[in-house]
């Protein structure tokens, strides 16, 4: 299986651009996950604050390091670090380092 990669401009209403590489469809995802895929930021570049509803976000930092904002409060993250979002709460990530900020994220529908 080939992954879909997609560049997504100002995601979220961040700055700049997301690359997003879909490791599974909604096939393999069957009904019970909207995205499981590996996300590059490139330094300066960022996904916008946002809530999840109805649904749960995890990321898991791969390499880089930038600002996680945890729905309101903005911490460090680095390789290493794992987030979770649930259901009714907000998010965003900016990668504030000299290398690409990159990371797995995976929604959960509820």
């Amino acid at each position: 299986m080939e992954p879909r990669v997609e560049i997504k401009e100002h995601m979220r209403g961040g700055k700049g651009h997301v690359i997003m590489k879909h490791l599974l469809g909604e096939k393999e995802l069957n009904g019970k996950c909207r995205i499981y895929a590996e996300i590059t930021l490139e330094p300066g570049c960022e996904i916008g604050y946002h809530e999840h509803h109805n649904e749960s976000e995890t990321y898991y930092i791969i390499s880089g390091q930038g600002v996680y904002n945890d729905n309101g409060t903005n911490r460090p993250v680095s390789a290493g670090d794992i987030t979770f979002t649930p259901d009714g709460f907000g998010h965003g990530l900016d990668n504030t380092g000299t290398e690409n900020l990159v990371l797995m994220a995976l929604v959960i529908l509820d």
